[in-house]
């Protein structure tokens, strides 16, 4: 895996955790006041700093369990079944004339 890929992999993953971890803890509202802004599903206490942090840790840890899988060979879009065999080895394309 190269940096770039290796960057673009971390991101997807760390969004997908910090979905997973941001309903983690939270509590509504006691006295929410429609009136007032707030809203009966609003989170008392966030944590949002603590949850960025845990995510960016998870997130890494699954990174190198993701790189470890790539860098191993065993998932691998280069070889094997799900590799792309390329332009050379299919047939014409519809609607193309064959030279």
């Amino acid at each position: 895996m190269d940096w770039f890929t290796g960057i673009i992999v971390y991101l997807l993953i760390w969004w997908t955790a910090l979905f997973a971890v941001l309903p983690i803890g939270t509590r509504p509202m006691e006295d929410a006041d429609p009136d007032a802004g707030g809203w009966r599903g609003t989170p008392a206490r966030p944590l949002l700093g603590w949850k960025v942090l845990g995510t960016t840790a998870l997130s890494a840890v699954l990174w190198l369990g993701v790189y470890g899988l790539v860098d191993s060979g065993l998932i691998s879009f280069r070889e094997g079944f799900w590799a792309y065999e390329g332009a050379a080895s299919s047939g014409p394309l519809p609607g193309r004339a064959q030279n």
